[in-house]
């Protein structure tokens, strides 16, 4: 509803200058001499559709401008002495539409017309005898009706608004841009920054587990499961997170993890104790770059929320191959039930983020015998 204001408010100061130039015409023709003959009522029309057309001057400027010249050359033919007051006006705006070779031509055309439209209203004067012309008379009045320096000033005003202009979209355009990139590597400075401190924090995590896992082996103790899933849920966040910063530093390069590595991580889901399983269905089609890492991100970040917050005990993956989609399903036997109001973390956002812009859809939530299901499908028929 905002945009559409300034165009009515343009609109009706369009039809106000139209009518006011209109009215302005009909008056000098109304109290200026001119030949009364069977012609004369044909001037005031003209006189009229000649202030009336500016109305349309910035949606058609070009007719505009042909339809203004046109009824100062009629009226002078007919022999109302009538500056070109509306003529002015189209080539200002013609000018500010960036219509500069159709305006000169017109121009041009029209400082020859007027003197020849200016001696064709001399028989109508009761002038029978060519001798008798007051040619010099004739033409100093079509000088009067389109003064060149008027002219050009209108042409000049019309051209000088229309860099003004430009140059404001351009400053403009030049500030969003320079906006617009300060954003990018602020974003990308504080992702650095962001992903450097986790990775020294994981790095402390797993040497840790490390060493505990090798001086109970040295010592023949029974190590325990969960310090062993500990153990190697930080190597492969320390391989991503290395992987991701590479990526960083090189101009975005994403991380190689895919479809291939989903496998993987079911395997590290079962080492956590979580009886999961991956069901794959359908003959893998050549899948986009941009789908690969979105389907594996998806049950990773699925499976990461079975074990922090679902309590589950068993977890299922399914990926299911169509001619034109990739379908992804997990499901989890947690403590989510439908009357549970899913509140939607980082992870979950992240997922919709990249599932919409990939041209899919996803679903996530509570599921009707109990649990939490997370579905999305991700045409396969894009490039990445």
């Amino acid at each position: 509803m905002s945009t559409g204001r300034p165009g009515v408010r343009a609109g009706v100061s369009d039809w106000l200058i139209a009518v006011l130039v209109a009215a302005t015409l009909l008056i000098a023709g109304l109290s200026g001499e001119h030949p009364h003959t069977d012609l004369e009522p044909l001037g005031y029309p003209l006189l009229a559709v000649g202030g009336l057309a500016l109305a349309a001057r910035r949606r058609a400027p070009v007719p505009v401008l042909a339809v203004t010249g046109l009824c100062a050359v009629g009226y002078q033919a007919i022999g109302f002495d009538v500056p070109a007051v509306a003529y002015l006006f189209a080539v200002y705006a013609a000018m500010r539409a960036g219509h500069r070779a159709v305006t000169v031509a017109c121009s041009v055309a029209m400082l020859a017309a007027l003197p020849l439209a200016a001696l064709a209203a001399l028989p109508l004067a009761g002038l029978a005898s060519p001798h008798d012309w007051p040619v010099g008379e004739a033409f100093a009045q079509a000088r009067g009706a389109l003064e060149l320096a008027w002219l050009i000033a209108a042409g000049a005003a019309g051209e000088a608004l229309r860099q003004a202009e430009r140059r404001a979209d351009e400053a403009e355009r030049t500030r969003e841009e320079t906006a617009r990139r300060r954003a990018d590597e602020e974003r990308l400075h504080i992702a650095r920054e962001l992903h450097d401190s986790l990775t020294h924090q994981i790095s402390i995590i797993k040497v840790q587990a490390e060493v505990v896992v090798h001086l109970a082996q040295r010592r023949g103790e029974q190590v325990p499961e969960a310090l062993l899933a500990i153990r190697e849920a930080g190597r492969e966040a320390t391989r991503e997170l290395r992987a991701t910063l590479e990526a960083l530093r090189d101009d975005g390069e994403p991380p190689p993890h895919g479809l291939d590595h989903v496998p993987e991580l079911v395997e590290r889901a079962r080492a956590t104790g979580l009886d999961a399983t991956l069901t794959v269905e359908g003959q893998r089609p050549d899948v986009p770059a941009a789908v690969d890492r979105t389907a594996y991100r998806i049950v990773q970040e699925s499976l990461t929320n079975v074990a922090r917050h679902a309590a589950a005990a068993t977890a299922s993956v399914r990926i299911d191959y169509r001619p034109d989609a990739l379908a992804i399903r997990v499901d989890d036997d947690g403590r989510a039930t439908p009357d549970t109001t899913p509140i939607p973390g980082v992870g979950l956002l992240g997922m919709r983020e990249r599932v919409t812009a990939l041209g899919g859809r996803l679903r996530a939530e509570p599921r009707g015998e109990g649990g939490f299901t997370v579905q999305a499908e991700l045409p396969v028929g894009r490039t990445s």
